[in-house]
């Protein structure tokens, strides 16, 4: 036999005794590989469609109050109402995506919303404009906690906090891109026109999303029995690690919503008095979110989960106090902190959950999403309260309570993991 041949022949079966690494047998996604970038920009797009559709009229809250006659607190139930229904619904649509499949689930709560978001303009009354409201963001809620089981399933462990980050961006261009179109589109030719222009944008972006999302390779279909629900919530509301994300979640979701829903009625207001467009225009902080979203990855990698918290609590706590200014530039300065510092919160607690769970990762992060955006509601009509009996100190001094809250539960976490490694040590 020719050297040559025995070389081949003793390679072969090297390889053939040789186990493959698991990294190589592992079929989920990966950057670089087929698939995640579709999947990646899919994504993307229903956070863009999700947050534009979400938190459409918060940006006209003003041009609300002044078309119904109604007082801010009043107003802002037509963002609380939408978040508040989103998380009620976000846990019963999880264990519908368990059952009949994230994407399909994902496509039909989308395609609902958009259709309810082209009848939002014609609302006659305030309280009809609530329900529509509402009605969208019970449709929306089959999204968010779908996204991430989705990602949790067909992403490989090492890229899932990039993943989930880059949908969080997503969430984040949306919410900017929604406000400030609707902050010129409104200035011109009023709200109605805001929110049907910003509906309109949704169906493409639901079309988009459709097309290009990868069909499931790694979705096996659950029960939709309730003792079987029940007892996988109980198993998660069992687990300290989870609760205590959950709480994170909605801490941070409380400042943000509290700061973005009153923001508007204290820039049309001396000794600002800003138009409709300018005060649109001032979400473009938003793209701060996009990039401390898409970092959250790194961040972990540096500072480990509970650095990276206290990072974003920093900078969120920095943000509400600089806001307090009576300048542009550092209302702006704020703004910008407040939301690097809420954007990256979220994607480190968010991905944390999807991480921790090894089951029902949909019912897990479905409880993630109905505390969080419970958090939203909560926070955006105490802001209204806040702002109508104390001003703009009063709504900052809420956030800073919320803030304490993060920095008392991330330290709780922490000495919760030091008894546990010293148990664990004893034991053995």
């Amino acid at each position: 036999m020719p050297p040559a041949s025995s070389g081949a022949a003793a390679t072969h079966a090297v390889a053939a005794r040789t186990p493959s690494s698991p990294e190589a047998s592992d079929t989920r996604l990966n950057p670089g590989g087929p698939g995640y970038r579709r999947m990646s920009f899919a994504l993307f797009l229903a956070g863009v469609a999700t947050f534009a559709l979400l938190y459409s009229t918060q940006a006209l809250l003003p041009l609300v109050s002044a078309d119904f006659g109604v007082s801010a607190s009043a107003a802002s139930w037509t963002v609380s109402g939408a978040t508040g229904a989103l998380a009620l619904c976000v846990l019963p649509l999880s264990a519908l995506s368990e059952r009949f499949g994230r994407r399909t689930v994902m496509t039909a709560s989308l395609s609902v919303a958009v259709v309810v978001g082209l009848l939002v303009p014609f609302a006659p009354s305030l309280g009809v404009l609530i329900v529509l409201r509402a009605l969208q963001g019970a449709a929306l809620a089959g999204l968010p906690a779908s996204a991430m089981a989705y990602l949790a399933e067909e992403v490989r462990p090492k890229a899932l906090v990039a993943a989930i980050g880059l949908f969080v961006a997503g969430n984040s261009i949306g919410g900017m891109s929604g406000r400030v179109i609707t902050g010129w589109v409104a200035q011109e030719w009023g709200w109605r026109a805001a929110v049907g222009t910003i509906g309109v944008i949704a169906v493409a972006c639901a079309v988009a999303f459709r097309l290009l999302l990868p069909a499931p390779r790694h979705f096996s279909p659950g029960s939709l029995r309730p003792r079987v629900l029940a007892r996988t919530v109980r198993g998660h509301l069992a687990n300290p690690l989870l609760c205590r994300l959950y709480v994170i979640g909605a801490l941070f979701m409380t400042v943000f919503g509290a700061v973005y829903t009153v923001i508007g009625y204290r820039l049309t207001a001396a000794p600002f008095s800003l138009p409709q467009g300018l005060i649109g225009s001032i979400f473009l902080v938003y793209l701060v979110g996009t990039v401390s979203s898409a970092a959250a990855g790194k961040l972990v990698a540096r500072l480990g989960r509970r650095g990276a918290l206290y990072l974003a609590v920093g900078t969120t706590a920095s943000g509400l106090l600089l806001s307090l200014g009576d300048s542009i530039p550092m209302v702006l300065l704020g703004l910008v902190l407040i939301t690097a510092g809420f954007f990256a919160g979220h994607a480190v607690a968010s991905s944390s959950v999807s991480h921790t769970a090894t089951h029902g990762r949909a019912q897990a992060s479905a409880l993630y999403q109905s505390v969080y955006y419970l958090g939203s509601s909560v926070g955006g009509t105490l802001g209204a309260v806040a702002f109508h009996s104390g001003g703009w100190a009063g709504t900052v001094t809420l956030g800073l309570v919320a803030v304490l809250g993060v920095v008392s539960v991330t330290l709780w976490g922490t000495h919760a993991a030091r008894v546990q490694r010293q148990t664990f040590a004893a034991a053995h």
